[in-house]
């Protein structure tokens, strides 16, 4: 052998022998070493345009200097690591702010977990040992997490490796843009299960997305969602709300349900909440949220570090009204999407709200049939190589879906539409090889 170095493996080559496949959810190469802002800085040193936010859950970006300090304060004079054993200032304060920005009427509870899959966990158990029913409510192509719970309530087609939970009764979300199931069809059909196999006496809860999201960033049709809770809540079925990726002002309101003019029973937040740190958090009556000790317990949750990282978000979020910012420039973002829809015939819709926003892909616009997987991968792939890194969902995984940090600028924005422009024409024009994306067929 020559006496020069052996080639050193890289990072994802790394990752691929040490990280379990079934926990891998990869939609380009990117492999990261460091991160700023809105900015993901990859092995060997290129910085990237993050327009996917890790999938929301960093909602302030990366090394936001408000995470940084109140986790690192936390840390120096760490209070303990559970909160089940003792109380601890940070927790205590979260949900504190959390009670008092939310929406609910009565004595209310706070529980914290380590993602939204636990907290919508979490909700399965306490509405069904609390109400003593036994049965769901979702929706075709709900993602409401990935433990037992949580995935036993939900309907993404990404998940039929595990069968639902026995009674569950899943609803078509009415979707604008491909009207198969009118939002009056969805309310009919729900009141002839009532009335036929699913008495509304055996139901604990209904779970709704107020955008659906890894079905496909559906916006549903106005008043939709109210007559369904209004109708759920009269015969005391439990209203729970997911706002794990679409709260928390990313939709240009603090909550998306206030969207949507219905007030919820329980509201379950996640990714965004901890700011890349592992947070969720359960809201809840109180008679629902204390009816059992040593009901929903895992050590570390609720931990102060996790707990003062959460609230700095919180208060990020309400000081400087992202919030607001994301209604702002969430619109400038779409009207710039919506500009391409001349240039590139592969864009069917552009749709969302605020910060989540969703471009469904097209092989015929007459038909609104999606394109193949394969198409999505490619833009996906492609902009990755122009610098700028996002994702897609939907039934079909047709649908590029953009929820960047709430600090996104206008300047990354624009510089973003850019390449997103570029990404589809140079698709289209068959500068992306098949091979190039096999590995990247996630959905």
């Amino acid at each position: 052998m020559g006496q020069g170095r052996t080639n050193t493996p890289s990072l994802r080559e790394r990752d691929a022998r040490v990280i379990a496949d079934i926990g891998r959810l990869r939609f380009n190469p990117l492999a990261v070493t460091g991160g700023h802002g809105c900015t993901l800085i990859e092995e060997g040193g290129r910085e990237v345009l993050d327009l996917s936010g890790c999938a929301g859950s960093a909602s302030l970006g990366y090394s936001h200097p408000a995470v940084v300090e109140a986790a690192t304060r936390a840390l120096r004079n760490m209070a303990g690591s559970s909160l089940l054993l003792h109380p601890n200032t940070p927790a205590v304060e979260l949900a504190e702010t959390l009670l008092e920005i939310t929406p609910g009427q009565g004595e209310r509870r706070v529980w914290f977990g380590h993602s939204g899959s636990d907290a919508n966990d979490c909700a399965v158990r306490v509405a069904r040992s609390a109400t003593g029913r036994q049965r769901f409510i979702s929706f075709i192509g709900s993602y409401h997490g990935n433990v037992s719970g949580s995935m036993a309530v939900s309907g993404h087609t990404a998940m039929t490796h595990t069968l639902p939970q026995a009674g569950l009764v899943l609803l078509p979300y009415p979707d604008p843009y491909r009207p198969r199931f009118s939002a009056e069809a969805v309310l009919d059909l729900l009141d002839y299960q009532f009335a036929t196999t699913c008495p509304p006496e055996q139901v604990a809860a209904i779970f709704i997305e107020p955008l659906m999201s890894d079905g496909g960033l559906i916006v549903p049709p106005p008043g939709f969602l109210a007559a369904l809770a209004e109708r759920c809540q009269r015969h005391g079925i439990l209203v729970v709300v997911d706002e794990v990726k679409v709260g928390l002002g990313r939709s240009g309101l603090l909550h998306c349900f206030q969207h949507e003019g219905f007030q919820p029973d329980m509201v379950v937040f996640g990714k965004g909440l901890g700011g890349g740190l592992p947070l969720s958090a359960l809201i809840g009556p109180a008679r629902l949220m204390d009816h059992a000790g040593a009901f929903a317990l895992q050590t570390t949750a609720g931990n102060p570090v996790a707990t003062a990282a959460g609230l700095a978000v919180v208060q990020t979020i309400l000081d400087e009204k992202l919030d607001r910012h994301a209604a702002r420039l969430g619109s400038a973002f779409m009207d710039g999407l919506r500009g391409l829809v001349a240039r590139h015939d592969i864009i069917g819709d552009v749709r969302g709200r605020g910060l989540a926003i969703g471009v469904d892909l097209v092989s015929d616009r007459e038909t609104r049939a999606p394109v193949a997987p394969s198409i999505t991968a490619k833009v996906i792939y492609r902009a990755w190589e122009l610098g700028v890194t996002f994702s897609y969902v939907g039934l079909s995984a047709n649908v590029l879906e953009f929820t960047p940090p709430l600090i996104l600028t206008d300047d990354q924005m624009r510089a973003g539409l850019s390449v997103i422009d570029q990404a589809l024409g140079d698709v289209m024009d068959g500068k992306v090889s098949d091979a190039a994306v096999a590995p990247f067929m996630m959905w």
